[in-house]
């Protein structure tokens, strides 16, 4: 909905599990961790923590403030010398089923932002920076063009999104309708995907060379550093 059109205890509500949630989520994991001087903890986030789009408005506000308090943080513990590292994963638009059981005023079905990725695309990444910590990666180039693009050239997007976001959010099919799960669960358990299968993208070759690009620039140049002191040797020996 429109910021306007949404009640303040709507708008509290959706800050509380979506900001709060990884507030609260830290502090419980940092409590163990912290004590034992190790620990990883792997923020969710979004494209959206970059960049504000219309009728999201509680959401993006908490993704923001989620790259701030996960900054923040990590200062901290750096200050402290506390070997707990925390990363950031941010998604692009996800085939979920988020879409079918949000409380919407739309007068249209809504949709992630195209272009819609599978869930599973998300969930590699994750499981990558688990084993092999970062600060930040971006899933999907899709993600990595929005938050290049609002550092570049914010006001250019705010009259893109502004022209496009508003519809770009609804579409005229006849999909399912899940529930409204603002103040309680949703009753059945529908999985992990959405309605949109047949147009999510199932693989992302850009996030594939992103997560590995560091390490295998870090090997290239570990073994042209080992190569070149080597030939210092073979030649100081002559």
């Amino acid at each position: 909905a429109r910021f306007l059109d949404m009640e303040p205890d709507e708008f509290e509500r959706a800050t509380q599990v979506t900001y709060l949630g990884f507030v609260n989520g830290t502090r419980a994991a940092l409590r163990r961790m912290v004590p034992r001087d190790a620990g990883h903890i792997v923020q969710v986030g979004s494209s959206l923590a970059f960049r504000g789009i219309p009728l999201q408005s509680a959401y993006c506000g908490a993704k923001h403030a989620m790259v701030g308090f996960t900054e923040s943080v990590q200062a901290e513990l750096d200050h402290d010398g506390v070997d707990v590292q925390m990363s950031m994963v941010h998604m692009p638009a996800l085939n979920t089923p988020q879409f079918g059981w949000v409380r919407s005023r739309l007068p249209k079905h809504p949709q992630p932002v195209p272009p819609i990725f599978q869930p599973e695309v998300g969930a590699r990444a994750v499981a990558y920076v688990v084993q092999h910590p970062r600060r930040r990666t971006a899933v999907t180039w899709r993600t990595s063009a929005i938050i290049i693009g609002n550092a570049v050239a914010p006001r250019l997007l705010d009259w893109f999104i502004a022209k496009t976001g508003v519809q770009g959010q609804q579409t005229d099919e006849n999909l399912p309708v899940y529930g409204d799960n603002l103040d309680k669960p949703v009753q059945d358990d529908i999985g992990a995907h959405g309605s949109f299968d047949d147009r999510a993208k199932s693989v992302s070759p850009q996030t594939w060379a992103n997560l590995r690009i560091g390490r295998v620039v870090g090997a290239a140049v570990s073994t042209i550093g080992a190569a070149g002191e080597r030939t210092r040797e073979l030649l100081g020996s002559r």
